[in-house]
């Protein structure tokens, strides 16, 4: 079965090569990720997400903890954490492979609601694990619902509805399930990070958001950071840095454009973030990651 999964997945990505690694698939919740070689390092602040590897292998760091895994395991995300990723086995004969399913909350929530009680867990927002029979057989329907473009609209909500039933039903089922309990931590604490998502380049105001999220601003600190590993500004800080980084890498903006862009107020403070963040000042570190970008061009 997953060598069927990986056989599909492959056809679709390599006659829908866009000249990216993400290639989206009509289903909106699903994205396949390509890469021929490896990677340099990778920020970003993921929201809710599975990711299937099929070929090759990757590594993610969040916080302290470091995952190297590979075809045939799953990297489960059920947070808004901050991570630093690399794709460590991928080539043009055998590129590295890996189909994302974006959780669907609310599908989560209904779902929750029909299983009915089982117990839930909030905590390890980052899991590695081999992938489930039942998940890959999902999967792998859903993907063959691309052979038939006709059958998309139709057959695509139950079948990613089963998915995530597997899912919820599996070992991670007790992680994913916190974020389908009503007005549960993780519920409330995702409401405050849209928010903060959606504009983070207005100051923070850690009051309100504690409001948004029915919650005191003591006990709206202590839970985001349970959650998300980091503090208020410290996430706004990280969403700040890496689209900073991804207008002056992707859109070629100069250092202080990019640092107004975000909401810094002073260059100097950016540049600074920006350095304990990415381990050089912004013009080093975007020069050198072109310069590892140039030899794939």
């Amino acid at each position: 079965m997953t060598q069927n999964l990986l056989e599909t997945v492959r056809r679709f990505a390599e006659a829908n090569a866009n000249g990216t690694s993400i290639i989206q698939t009509p289903i909106p919740c699903l994205t396949i990720i390509r890469e021929t070689a490896p990677t340099a390092l990778q920020y970003a602040i993921n929201q809710p997400l599975v990711a299937m590897v099929l070929q090759g292998s990757k590594r993610v760091t969040m916080g302290s903890k470091t995952f190297d895994f590979g075809a045939g395991d799953s990297l489960l995300i059920t947070a808004h954490v901050p991570t630093v990723s690399q794709i460590t086995q991928a080539s043009l004969a055998a590129p590295y492979l890996a189909l994302v399913i974006d959780m669907d909350l609310a599908m989560i929530e209904s779902l929750v609601v029909e299983i009915g009680f089982s117990p839930f867990v909030a905590g390890a927002p980052v899991r590695v694990d081999p992938t489930e029979t039942e998940v890959t057989d999902s999967a792998l329907r859903l993907m063959r619902l691309l052979d038939r473009p006709a059958s998309v609209p139709i057959l695509q909500t139950a079948l990613t509805r089963e998915l995530h039933f597997w899912l919820l039903s599996g070992r991670h089922g007790g992680a994913i399930r916190a974020l389908g309990i009503v007005d549960s931590h993780a519920q409330r604490i995702t409401r405050a990070v849209s928010l903060i998502r959606e504009d983070f380049a207005r100051p923070l105001r850690v009051d309100h958001l504690a409001q948004v999220a029915r919650m005191s601003v003591s006990s709206f600190h202590e839970h985001f950071r349970a959650i998300t590993s980091l503090s208020p500004l410290q996430f706004q800080k990280q969403l700040r840095l890496i689209e900073a980084r991804r207008l002056m890498l992707a859109e070629g903006q100069m250092i202080s454009n990019a640092a107004y862009a975000v909401g810094y107020e002073s260059v100097s403070q950016f540049t600074r973030e920006y350095s304990r963040m990415f381990g050089s000042p912004p013009a080093r570190h975007i020069k050198a990651v072109k310069a590892r970008m140039q030899p794939a061009a």
